[in-house]
């Protein structure tokens, strides 16, 4: 399995409870998001191992989840601290003008005055804020996703369209 056809959506923090439940955190999708999900993937030595959802609960970004053949608090432990993955084709669609962080990397992005100014070479995100990483004529440049800076997002095209104020490239 390769990594690049998965995409990460949350941890295992720890176990729960007595029958092998495990809270765990979700990045982007809520537990709603993922209902009918059967098979999730956890990263164990750098390869993604299937697990098959039982039950799956909670709201915003903390869920408990139940996986088959995990029953006991000590092999609820065995799985805690780590990362949740599930394939790309299973991923909800993202609203428009939304995206999801590793779908806009390899992205060329133009500026309105400036034309083409780079491409996406990372989604960083600074707290609660998602920043598009740029390699700007080998200087890294930094523009905030939830600002007016963005203008569109073309996926057929691969192109996000900004409009940068005067003097932010010189930062």
């Amino acid at each position: 399995m390769e990594f690049n056809d998965y995409f990460k959506i949350g941890y295992v923090l720890k176990p729960h409870g007595l029958k092998g439940e495990v809270t765990i955190s979700l990045d982007e999708v809520g537990p709603e998001d993922l209902a009918g999900i059967g098979t999730l993937f956890l990263e164990k030595n750098n390869r993604l191992e299937p697990y098959f959802v039982e039950s799956l609960s909670g709201a915003g970004s903390k869920a408990y989840l139940k996986v088959e053949d995990v029953d006991t608090p000590e092999s609820a432990q065995s799985i805690s601290k780590r990362s949740i993955y599930l394939p790309k084709a299973a991923r909800p669609k993202s609203s428009r003008g939304q995206f999801y962080d590793d779908e806009v990397i390899d992205f060329e992005v133009t500026d309105a005055q400036l034309g083409a100014i780079g491409k996406v070479v990372e989604v960083m995100k600074a707290g609660a804020n998602r920043l598009l990483v740029l390699d700007y004529y080998g200087k890294e440049v930094l523009i905030p996703v939830n600002s007016p800076f963005i203008k569109s997002i073309n996926k057929g095209k691969k192109l996000i369209a900004v409009e940068l104020p005067e003097g932010f490239l010189d930062i």
